[in-house]
């Protein structure tokens, strides 16, 4: 047991760096993008390669290389329903060293998006399961013969075909859900091929002959076959649709995809109490309300001018201290008041409404 909460520390501090290596990574590139057409050289977006000879840009290479390995380690230690949510992280990370760093306004619905991530990924940590549910190439192919997951399997490469020959030709350039369907129903399959070669790399640490098991290569091929129709799709969605649109909609289904795998090739969720389920999948839809908070408003200018008056009135109090109470005018007060008076050419003051005979 103790062995186990080691492991799963371990890979749940690896999830965490990769998110704040990879956040930073695009902050990095970006600076040096920035960098480079200030001194007027010839913009990447233009076909030029002068980000090349720029050290800013090499950083971010860098530390974007540092965290997929730490993302591509954690798996090896920890459950894929814990490491793939904090992924989200990553882009929390984005988003304030943007803001920082780049004069990028984040606003109140995007600080909002920020502690919703923050909070549904201690939701998440809190009730992941912390015990190992592979330790070894033998235990995976034991899982990979499951019924279960050979159906699901299948269920999966046939939706990929279907989707890839008959629906991306006609319906690829119009709905942003045909790209991103492709990226994510094929990434559950590439997530559980990185973790059995990360249980493999670890494996072949301690001294096991891991090269010799034809599983370890054949996990490795399907892996560079899945990753490439991924960047293909993702690369396409991505030129065709707005970016705060794709990357909230690809992290909800790509998550989904994966924690649904997972719970069908390593059955993680059987050795969970009720508590931890209802936990865990309240801490994924948290984290999805704050991706969507902070991509779907990112753009819209939220200021104080824009609450309403009482609601400013109440913002001014609150900075500048105790404010003596002011009645807001009733929009209705004239009209009663109109009511009252009487009517020009009424006798002994008869009021606006003439009374009925008896």
């Amino acid at each position: 047991m103790e062995v186990n909460r080691l492991d799963f520390y371990i890979g749940l501090s690896l999830a965490m760096s990769s998110s704040v290596f990879i956040g930073a990574s695009f902050i990095l590139k970006k600076k040096g993008l920035l960098r480079l057409a200030s001194k007027g050289s010839m913009r990447a977006g233009q076909g030029g390669y002068a980000y090349l000879k720029e050290w800013l840009w090499w950083a971010g290479l860098i530390s974007m290389g540092a965290g997929e390995a730490a993302n591509f380690a954690a798996y090896a230690f920890a459950p894929a329903t814990l490491v793939t949510p904090l992924g989200a992280l990553s882009v929390l990370v984005s988003a304030v060293l943007s803001s920082y760093f780049l004069n990028e306004r984040l606003n109140v619905h995007g600080k909002i998006g920020c502690l919703l991530c923050v909070l549904g990924s201690t939701v998440m940590v809190i009730h992941a399961p912390q015990e190992e549910e592979v330790a070894s190439l033998t235990a995976m192919a034991e899982k990979l013969k499951d019924p279960g997951f050979i159906v699901f399997a299948v269920c999966v490469v046939g939706s990929s075909l279907v989707l890839i020959f008959a629906v991306a030709p006609r319906f690829g350039q119009k709905n942003v859900l045909v790209y991103i369907l492709i990226c994510s129903v094929i990434g559950s399959l590439s997530v559980s091929c990185v973790k059995g070669l990360g249980i493999g790399i670890k494996e072949l640490f301690a001294g096991t002959a891991v090269l010799k098991e034809p599983l370890f290569w054949c996990l490795l091929v399907c892996l560079i076959i899945c990753v490439s129709i991924q960047i293909n799709y993702l690369n396409k969605a991505l030129d065709i649709f707005n970016t705060s649109m794709v990357t909230p909609i690809y992290y909800v289904f790509f998550t989904t995809s994966v924690m649904a795998c997972s719970a069908i090739l390593f059955k993680e969720w059987l050795s969970m109490a009720i508590d931890g389920v209802v936990g865990t999948i309240s801490g994924f839809l948290t984290i999805v309300l704050g991706i969507f908070l902070l991509h779907a408003f990112k753009d819209i200018t939220f200021s104080r001018d824009s609450l309403p008056l009482y609601l400013r009135k109440a913002y001014q109090g609150f900075l500048w201290g105790h404010q003596p109470y002011m009645t807001l005018p009733n929009p209705n007060s004239e009209t009663e008041d109109e009511m009252k008076l009487p009517r020009e050419g009424g006798s002994n003051g008869v009021w606006g409404k003439h009374r009925r005979a008896p």
